[in-house]
């Protein structure tokens, strides 16, 4: 049986003459949102088709479809409906310059509570649980070409990580959220991290999980941060057996090593005790919550928060 081809619908009214035109259910696939939801923004915004088709059923054509994905970038944003539908339905601001709000309120985004959080972190929040990783990474993307990797991960990106994390702690949801975030944040630090070629170091800097640890997502930005400063970084990555982690330091002779916990039950000083000793010094370094209250034997050092952690290294190392 041969396959019926239907061509797009022509507008007739609207400005948007031979230009394709979607259905109401077209464009909530588009968007990710419920046909129901077009169908209010239409009755109490005005934000439906502009033009008229033949038949019962209107169509949208592209200038009606830009502006609902404006309005759904500003709702992600952190605006109220209103906001959002106000400044779609202002096309010579919304198509031209393409500015979106962001709401001054100190909520959360979409179930997110993240009281004093920026409008950057509750932009992203919402995304996160629109599960829009499109926007996730493009908020990234501003976010770390403006504002740098140590302002995004604490004023960014952290706020959204914990209240994902105490959401999920509290309800039992939110997992899928916390997967998408990670891998947005991991890939947006990977692209902001620039490749070192001849470093300020003579030798590299070993980055990597304790054993069985495997929350290694703050070793990126600090990879990223130490990149941008001239430093050479190698990630080993989560959860590095005890016996690789030697084996790379025989190999590599690094100038300086960091080992991250993010929970107490990895923080096992044994590892840090049982490092290989070599020709040359290499200053070793732990971070993460995990440490806090464990113990670290001499000559092991204890960093802090991303900022210190980069400072102690590159002053060691430089």
């Amino acid at each position: 049986m041969a396959a019926v081809m239907t061509q797009p619908e022509p507008r007739t009214a609207g400005g948007h003459t031979g230009e394709p035109l979607l259905s109401v259910a077209a464009v909530a696939r588009r968007l990710g949102v419920a046909p129901a939801t077009l169908r209010t923004w239409d009755r109490r915004y005005g934000l439906g088709p502009s033009g008229h088709t033949v038949g019962r059923h209107r169509k949208y054509g592209p200038l009606d479809v830009a502006r609902l994905e404006l309005m759904q970038r500003a709702l992600l944003r952190g605006a109220s409906s209103a906001e959002a539908a106000r400044f779609a339905l202002d096309s010579k601001s919304a198509l031209t310059h393409g500015e979106v709000p962001v709401t001054p309120s100190g909520g959360g985004g979409r179930g997110l509570k993240m009281p004093g959080a920026s409008k950057l972190a509750r932009g992203l929040g919402r995304a996160a649980v629109a599960m829009d990783s499109i926007a996730v990474q493009g908020m990234l993307a501003d976010a770390l070409a403006t504002e740098g990797v140590i302002a995004t991960w604490n004023e960014v990106v952290r706020p959204v990580l914990n209240a994902v994390a105490a959401r999920w702690q509290l309800a039992g949801t939110g997992v899928e959220v916390e997967h998408l975030l990670n891998e947005c944040v991991l890939a947006a630090f990977v692209r902001a991290t620039p490749l070192v070629t001849l470093g300020r170091n003579h030798r590299p800097v070993l980055l990597a999980c304790m054993p069985e640890e495997r929350h290694n997502l703050p070793l990126y930005p600090l990879a990223a941060e130490l990149a941008h400063r001239g430093i050479v970084v190698r990630q080993l990555g989560a959860a590095l057996p005890a016996d690789a982690l030697a084996a790379a330091v025989r190999r590599t002779a690094p100038s300086a090593v960091v080992l991250w916990a993010q929970l107490p039950r990895y923080a096992d000083a044994g590892v840090l005790t049982a490092m290989p000793r070599t020709r040359q010094q290499v200053r070793l370094f732990v971070g993460g919550p995990g440490w806090r209250r464990g113990v670290v034997t001499s000559p092991a050092e204890r960093v802090g928060d991303l900022a210190a952690a980069v400072e102690a290294i590159e002053a060691a190392v430089t």
